[in-house]
Formats: structure tokens, C-alpha cells, sequence
């Protein structure tokens, strides 16, 4: 009996998993075809609905390993491109910029190199007023900032033009077009060139500076700007020149080095020369001596001589070393201390209308010896009309 429930216990669950496997796979179809008739029965009842839009298509997952693949391959074959362009760009842009400050630093020190021998070398009282701290100073930043912006340009402009090269730029047509608008900018604004160029060169020669008079030509005065462009003047009454640098075709600077005083003086010709000598000699040595004329006056009033001579007068040249800029002054005071001088000893300076000497007989009338008019000179007179001939008698009939 144990044998036989023991049988019975391992042979049941075999028999019920057929039942069930039978019984599933006969109820299956019978749903199935229920379904199906069901969904026809409806669909012939009511009409059939509009198709829905289109899913968006997934990628798979092949596809997408494969896509990911070949971007991995592209990058592994160019990513040493990539980097040899991106370092030559970073090593132009670095030496460019290092070069930029070098050079200007460079610059910079040289400018106060120029403006410390200036200032050694002006020591002296000539020196230092040839050249005051002002326009030292001014031309020093003129000199500096040209300096520094050309070097600048040119730096920057060709690590530009090395960096679209890298990138494999055609820069033909970028060169062609630069010197196209280059060749246009001149002929356009060759006037305003002009007037940079000529700024240029007149602040690196030091042909004037701020505190300067100068005659430009076309206006004159004191400089009281100094321009890459333009130059500023006062004038003599005060007005303001802009003078453009293109302009100046000469300039005569009345600042620089020292300027000559000189006066003539005009005396009888039959004054005594050593006497005059003497006179201007004491006003000349007095003058000297006074303030602030000693310190106006660079080297002792010299009585150079005659200048001219003629029937009934003759020039006396006086001349003097003076301050730059100081000439004027120091003619005006001149010919005062002169004046008194000559006033004080008796001697006569003679001027415009020509003197006539002490005790030589006064000139003829000139019109003494001219006749007066004849009435015969007019044609309307009665002198005229009782002259005149008596017309023949006419013959015509």
C-alpha cells in the first residue's frame, strides 16, 4: 500500500500539468477567434479611424554604436591637426604679445634716456633755456606714443595675418584688398598724410617746441600746442593759429640758440666818430650793469662801425647778443638810452626829411625859374581864338 500511494504521488502532478497545458491550449484559439470576431463586428459597425502620425524612428542600438564608432575614429584622426593648430596659434598670440611689451618698454626707456642726457647736457643757463622741461616733456610723449603705435601696428597686424594662415586662409585676396583700400585712403586723404608725416618729422627733428616763436609762413607767434597734425600759435595780439603741418614749407624759430639786437643810428656827417663811439660805448657798458637787462643781454653792446655814408648824414651799426626771444626789448631800450645819451652830449640824430647843416646857404626856390602859363596854351582863350587862322571860303554852290 505505501508502494502503491508512493506511485500515485510522484505519477499526479505529471496528469494535472498535461490537463492544464490541454486545457490552455484548447481555450486559447476559442479566444482568439472570439477576439477577432468581436473587433470585425465592431469595425463593421462604426468606420474606421484615421491612421495616427508616424513614431519617430529610434535608433538602434548597432546603429548607434556604429555612428558613435566612426565620430571616435574621425576625432582619433584629426585630433593631432586640431592640436598642432591650436598650439601654433597659442605660441603666435604669446610671442606677439611679449614682443608688443618688450618693444615697448624698450621704447619707454629710451625716451627717458633721450630726456635724462637733455637734461644733463642742459646744465648751463644757454641750454636750459634753449630747451625748458615743458617742451622736453611734450616732445618726449609725442616721440614715444608715434614710436610705440607703429610698433603696435605692425606687431599685432602680422601675428593677425600668421593666425589666418594657420587656419590655411587664402590671404591673397585679404592683401590685395588691403592695398586696394590703401592706395584709395592715400589719394583720398593725401593732405591729412601729409600733415601726419610732416608732424613727424618736424617733432623728431626738434625744429620748435611749446614757449617757442616762431614765423611759419603762413602765421607767426608763440607755439603754444604741438600736434601730429596741427600746430597751435598765439599771435601777437593775442589771436590763435592752427597752422596744419602740411602747410609750413619753412619755419624760422626765434627760440632757439640766441638773437641779435641791432640798432642804427642815423647822425650828421660831420659829427665826430670817436665822440659817438664813446657815447654808445658808456650807454652800452651802463646797460650791461643794470638789471634785468644783464641778464637779457649774452654779450657786450658792440659798436660794429659805420654802416653808410652819405653827402649830409651817415649809419652807425650797434649790435648786441641777447636772450632769445628778447631782441625787440632790448632795441626799444636801446634806442631810449641812445636818445638820451646823444641828447645829453649834443649830438644831433638825424631822421626821415634830410637836415640841413649849420651855416650852408639855404636851396633855391625850384620854382623860381619856371615862367608862368601862357594864355595861348588854352584853345577856348580870345589870345587863342584872335591867333588862330581864318578858315578858307567854302566853293560849294
Amino acid at each position: 500500500m505505501d508502494r502503491t500511494s508512493d506511485r500515485t504521488a510522484q505519477d499526479g502532478p505529471p496528469h494535472l500539468e498535461v490537463s492544464a497545458v490541454s486545457l490552455s491550449a484548447a481555450v486559447l484559439p476559442l479566444l482568439a477567434a472570439g477576439s477577432s470576431s468581436a473587433s470585425s463586428a465592431s469595425s463593421a459597425s462604426s468606420p474606421s479611424p484615421s491612421p495616427s502620425p508616424t513614431a519617430p524612428t529610434v535608433p538602434s542600438l548597432k546603429e548607434a554604436h556604429e555612428s558613435a564608432t566612426n565620430a571616435a575614429g574621425w576625432v582619433e584622426e584629426n585630433w593631432s591637426t586640431w592640436l598642432a593648430i591650436g598650439l601654433r596659434v597659442l605660441l603666435i598670440v604669446v610671442i606677439a604679445v611679449v614682443l608688443r611689451a618688450v618693444v615697448r618698454r624698450a621704447i619707454t626707456k629710451l625716451i627717458e634716456r633721450m630726456n635724462r642726457r637733455s637734461g644733463a647736457s642742459g646744465g648751463t643757463a644757454l641750454s636750459g633755456l634753449l630747451v625748458n622741461a615743458e617742451r622736453r616733456r611734450q616732445r618726449s610723449e609725442a616721440i614715444g606714443s608715434v614710436l610705440r603705435s607703429v610698433a603696435s601696428f605692425l606687431i599685432l597686424g602680422t601675428a593677425a595675418l600668421m593666425v589666418l594662415g594657420t587656419f590655411q586662409i587664402n590671404l591673397a585676396p585679404l592683401l590685395a584688398s588691403a592695398g586696394v583700400a590703401g592706395v584709395a585712403i592715400g589719394f583720398g586723404a593725401r593732405n591729412l598724410v601729409t600733415d601726419f608725416l610732416s608732424g613727424v618729422f618736424m617733432i623728431l627733428e626738434d625744429q620748435y617746441g611749446v614757449g617757442d616763436s616762431i614765423d611759419a609762413g603762413v602765421a607767426s607767434g608763440e607755439v603754444i600746442e604741438v600736434g601730429l597734425r596741427v600746430t597751435k600759435l598765439r599771435g601777437v595780439d593775442g589771436e590763435i593759429w592752427y597752422v596744419r603741418n602740411g602747410e609750413v614749407k619753412r619755419i624760422g624759430n626765434l627760440s632757439q640758440g640766441w638773437s641779435t639786437a641791432g640798432v642804427d643810428v642815423t647822425v650828421r656827417s660831420d659829427e665826430d666818430l670817436d665822440r659817438v663811439k664813446e657815447t654808445l660805448s658808456a650807454v652800452g657798458e651802463r646797460m650791461s650793469k643794470e638789471e634785468p637787462w644783464n641778464e637779457m643781454l649774452w654779450g657786450p653792446v658792440e659798436t660794429l662801425g659805420l654802416d653808410s655814408v652819405l653827402l649830409d648824414s651817415m649809419v652807425v651799426r650797434v649790435s648786441a647778443k641777447t636772450m632769445p626771444g628778447k631782441s625787440l626789448t632790448v632795441e626799444r631800450e636801446l634806442r631810449w638810452r641812445i636818445k638820451r645819451a646823444f641828447d645829453a652830449a649834443g649830438i644831433a640824430i638825424v631822421g626821415g626829411a634830410t637836415v640841413p647843416l649849420e651855416g650852408a646857404p639855404a636851396a633855391a626856390d625850384p620854382t623860381a625859374g619856371v615862367a608862368a602859363p601862357s594864355a595861348y596854351a588854352s584853345s577856348v582863350s580870345p589870345q587863342s581864338i584872335a591867333a588862330s587862322p581864318i578858315p578858307p571860303p567854302s566853293t560849294s554852290k
